[in-house]
């Protein structure tokens, strides 16, 4: 006969199974096919925050911000005007490579949803942190020096993960983009501004779940890059690995479900 007792210590047994399997779910749920408002914003919080350590970190080993175009491009223009066309070329080619990493998160996505694998979100990601690795155990070959390829390599992994978050809000949240993320706090605060002169909640003028997510972008980019300089001050290009464990960490559990699965499917 069971006691409560016996009763008590299955219900903790199960309660124990639960809690252990929750940062499992969550990773799946991270990263997974199917998505939702919140792990949206979760992911975006954790590539902000390696956005900003690749991008102030890699300003330290090539000499060039690799995360940000509007940049790159006046650069460019600047160098057109002064008849530098070697630099000129080069920030082309920074550019160029940002873009084929966007196009190569869509392309990524896009083959593994006509698959059906649980992993189109999680495949970028392993992409990004296999880039990583391989920028931090080469990159100190190039020390010191600007050269176009280990820029290019960098601007290709930010192209790339941008494109991942972009894919999976739909356009409405970039984990690089500060310059459009600043640009609507500022109106969501013009909005409360306009909402307190004339003697209304200044929070209703406000989707302060927006203006959260925003600020805390902002704020995990700065976090994140500070992480990176220091970081590549006391590691050098090694600084990379512990941003791509993270990165095949976020990734690993859609990753792990294709793999089950394409174990069972194989034949015996």
């Amino acid at each position: 006969m069971e006691t409560a007792q016996d009763n008590g210590k299955q219900g903790c047994l199960e309660n124990c199974d639960d809690r252990y399997k929750m940062p499992l779910l969550y990773l799946r749920r991270l990263a997974g096919r199917e998505r939702t408002h919140g792990a949206n914003r979760q992911l975006a919080r954790f590539l902000a925050f390696v956005a900003g350590a690749v991008n102030a970190g890699g300003f330290l080993a090539v000499r060039q911000y690799t995360s940000h175009m509007s940049g790159i491009v006046s650069a460019m223009a600047d160098n057109v005007a002064l008849g530098s066309t070697r630099l000129a070329l080069a920030g082309f080619g920074a550019v160029v490579a940002f873009l084929l990493g966007a196009a190569s998160t869509a392309f990524l996505v896009r083959w593994a949803r006509r698959h059906a694998l649980q992993s189109e979100y999680a495949l970028p990601l392993v992409a990004e942190a296999g880039l990583l690795v391989s920028f931090g155990l080469t990159g100190h070959v190039f020390e010191g020096r600007r050269v176009l390829g280990t820029v290019m390599l960098l601007c290709f992994t930010m192209g790339l993960q941008n494109a991942i978050v972009t894919k999976i809000s739909g356009a409405v949240i970039r984990t690089t983009h500060l310059t459009g993320m600043v640009t609507d706090v500022g109106i969501k605060l013009g909005r409360m501004a306009y909402a307190l002169a004339n003697g209304e909640a200044p929070t209703a003028a406000l989707d302060m779940t927006k203006l959260t997510l925003l600020t805390s972008l902002i704020a995990l980019f700065f976090v994140g890059g500070v992480i990176g300089a220091v970081g590549y001050k006391h590691a050098g290009f090694l600084f990379t690995l512990p941003l791509a464990a993270l990165l095949l960490l976020l990734a690993a559990m859609p990753v792990i479900d294709d793999l089950r699965r394409f174990h069972q499917l194989a034949p015996r």
